[in-house]
């Protein structure tokens, strides 16, 4: 039979490009050293170990979640979440959309304890994904407003950032609709409203884009160690994955130096619109 992803395990996005391809291998060499769990039929944990067996014509193994229910949550956090190279906007994504799935299964289920996930309050929320707790309310905010988004973001189809703003409300035609008449003039405040907005945006996503930095950094180090590990050896398997290696680092570094130019761009167009506000304010 064809199983399918739980809910809870469809949060994660699927491992592509090299990251798959090195797992392929791995399995084509070593076969399925850890099962698949399921639940009812459907994938807790493995799933692209699952998709990689039937690529490579390998029938796998499984094994039935063996705790209560309530605990499944927490299992499949901590067994994807923390080792796979998201950054902080899907890893906060992720955790309030799993923290909104198990809300919606206690719903008219009160529990005894009091505690149905462990993820009830924002800092234990920010906790889980590693986020501060300003990342984690928005992230929290998507995911209760707009649950697709939320996937798309954990999905890395967009920012965290991006999301937020999508469902901000606007500022400027709020304070609009309490102005004067139409033509009358423009107040200190209406003339601020929109460079400062567009200055918390564009702070948001230079946030967000520090931490994709910072997991490409970590990445990249990671490769790198690995690297030099295999360096010790001598043989011709290693020596292809040595190069293969390489080939990763290569594209590692090519993307951070791709956002480490985009959070420059973002710096100055902060800068410039800061220069503006003030000008502004001393015109008012």
């Amino acid at each position: 039979m064809d199983y399918q992803l739980h809910p809870l395990c469809s949060l994660f996005p699927p491992m592509s490009g090299w990251e798959f391809d090195s797992l392929k291998s791995d399995i084509a060499a070593n076969g399925l050293r850890q099962p698949i769990t399921v639940h009812r039929c459907l994938i807790l944990d493995g799933g692209n170990r699952y998709r990689a067996c039937l690529e490579l014509g390998i029938k796998p193994t499984f094994a039935e979640f063996a705790h209560a229910e309530r605990e499944m949550l927490a299992f499949v956090l901590s067994s994807n979440l923390h080792r796979r190279h998201l950054t902080t906007g899907q890893h906060a994504a992720i955790v309030a959309s799993a923290q909104n799935w198990g809300h919606a299964q206690t719903v008219g289920k009160p529990s005894k304890s009091g505690s149905t996930t462990g993820l009830e309050t924002v800092a234990n929320r920010a906790a889980a994904s590693g986020a501060s707790d300003k990342t984690q309310r928005m992230a929290d905010k998507v995911a209760r407003d707009a649950p697709d988004l939320a996937w798309k973001v954990a999905h890395g189809e967009i920012s965290l950032a991006k999301a937020h703003q999508q469902i901000a409300t606007p500022l400027a035609p709020a304070l609009r609709s309490r102005t004067a008449p139409t033509n009358a003039a423009p107040t200190a405040t209406l003339r601020e409203a929109a460079p400062t907005q567009k200055i918390e945006e564009l702070q948001d996503e230079l946030d967000e884009t520090r931490e994709v930095i910072d997991a490409l950094k970590r990445r990249n180090d990671e490769l790198e160690a690995e690297n030099k590990t295999l360096l010790l050896a001598a043989d011709s398997k290693v020596l292809d994955r040595l190069q293969e290696l390489q080939g990763y680092i290569k594209a590692v570094e090519s993307q951070r130096n791709d956002w480490q130019n985009q959070c420059s761009e973002m710096k100055k167009q902060v800068k410039r619109l800061q220069r503006d506000l003030d000008k502004a304010k001393v015109n008012v």
